[in-house]
C-alpha cells in the first residue's frame, strides 16, 4: 500500500465529505469509468484493487 514515510502519526484525522465532487469528476483518459452510487471514503487497499 501506498503511505508516505515520514509523517507524525500513523493516521491521519478525516475531514467532512460534503456532497457531491466539483472537481475531478469527469473522465480524463479513456471513454470509460467508475462511478461510485453511495458517498463514502475510499482507502488506498481499494484504490490498489481497481488498479
Amino acid at each position: 500500500m501506498l503511505m508516505p514515510r515520514r509523517t507524525k502519526y500513523r493516521k491521519q484525522m478525516r475531514g467532512k465529505m460534503r456532497g457531491a465532487a466539483t472537481r475531478g469528476n469527469s473522465v480524463v483518459f479513456g471513454e470509460f469509468g467508475l462511478q461510485a452510487q453511495t458517498s463514502g471514503w475510499v482507502d488506498s487497499r481499494q484504490i490498489e484493487s481497481a488498479r
